[in-house]
């Protein structure tokens, strides 16, 4: 998948445009994130606040439950954009639930002014509670 990955940095520009959708009147800490199906299908999310600060939504949440409403549960790749002035990991909400889909995803997070960082889920959620701690249950 590297060389889609790099292939005029698309995943990357989704994400960007999709920061350009946030809803963030709180914390002013605008996030886009697009995620790339197995498919090579590109599905977008923005992070969408709420004056009840729990209920809001992280952009890497959205996208992957945007892809997961089209059918697609398989990942390659997220690529997560923000106006943070060094690249954003996820936070710990978002990485269970990537993890659900593709605990080894390729998480790639970009700063508007150019730095990016790239990390594998897997080094990011090394425990990751998953299906095999629910064994006897099902």
């Amino acid at each position: 998948m590297t060389d889609e990955r790099i292939e005029g940095g698309r995943l990357r520009d989704a994400a960007f445009a999709a920061m350009e959708n946030a809803y963030a009147p709180y914390s002013r800490f605008r996030v886009g994130a697009a995620v790339l199906a197995s498919s090579g299908e590109i599905v977008t999310g923005c992070n969408v606040e709420n004056a009840a600060y729990g209920e809001a939504l992280c952009a890497e949440r959205v996208a992957v439950a945007a892809a997961v409403a089209q059918g697609l549960t398989s990942f390659e790749e997220i690529a997560i954009a923000s106006e943070s002035e060094e690249p954003s990991p996820p936070c710990g909400s978002c990485r269970q639930t990537m993890s659900e889909f593709a605990p080894d995803l390729l998480v790639s997070s970009y700063a508007r002014n150019g730095k990016q960082a790239t990390w594998r889920l897997s080094e990011l959620l090394p425990e990751a509670f998953d299906v095999n701690h629910l064994r006897g249950r099902l």
